[in-house]
């Protein structure tokens, strides 16, 4: 069995959804062995309704070396669901090939500092891009500069605004973020 450490920081729809593949079996021989938020959210009481061990690490410069205290030694994978914190290179060198995340862009486009949730939908609309999507992706100390896994796009028509690309982007991370934790776990 393959533990699974998720890193959340707003509703958890993500991690719900990881939580439900485990359950249905589309995500093969794992489970979540521990959530982490770096603020309070809905994504903690999602794991605390799923029996999953939980810890709230305000988030801040300290972050990174504390999560590194609770991470099980045993832990096969980190996933960060919606988490909006930057981990320290130490922390990115250490785990690294073992952290993915999830980007609501097409990676290289889109990415970097700054350029999470609205503020990647906004700029897709601003620069009248033709497609978006959702990119799994390896986590590296470059935010965002990390090895995709995993892409999916979606058209962008003339009628879309940054909150219909929003509910887009939703759709297509629920498809492919249980398939690339299922290739990077080797299922």
């Amino acid at each position: 069995m393959k533990n699974i450490v998720i890193l959340v920081s707003g509703s958890g729809s993500n991690l719900q959804r990881i939580i439900d593949t485990i359950d249905n079996g589309e995500i093969q021989n794992a489970k979540v062995s521990l959530v982490v938020a770096d603020r309070e959210c809905y994504g903690l009481e999602r794991a605390k309704n799923h029996n999953i061990e939980t810890v709230l690490i305000p988030r801040g410069k300290n972050f990174s070396s504390e999560l590194s205290t609770i991470i099980p030694e045993n832990t096969d994978l980190i996933v960060l669901a919606g988490f909006l914190s930057i981990l320290k290179p130490e922390f990115c060198e250490n785990w690294s090939g073992k952290i993915v995340n999830i980007h609501p862009a097409l990676l290289p486009k889109f990415g970097g500092k700054g350029m999470w949730g609205h503020h990647v939908h906004h700029a897709v609309i601003e620069a009248k891009e033709k497609e978006s999507g959702a990119t799994v992706h390896f986590v590296t100390p470059g935010i965002d500069e990390g090895e995709a896994i995993l892409q999916k796009s979606f058209a962008v028509t003339e009628d879309d605004t940054p909150e219909t690309v929003a509910e887009k982007v939703h759709l297509v991370e629920y498809e492919i973020f249980p398939i690339a934790i299922n290739k990077v776990l080797g299922n």
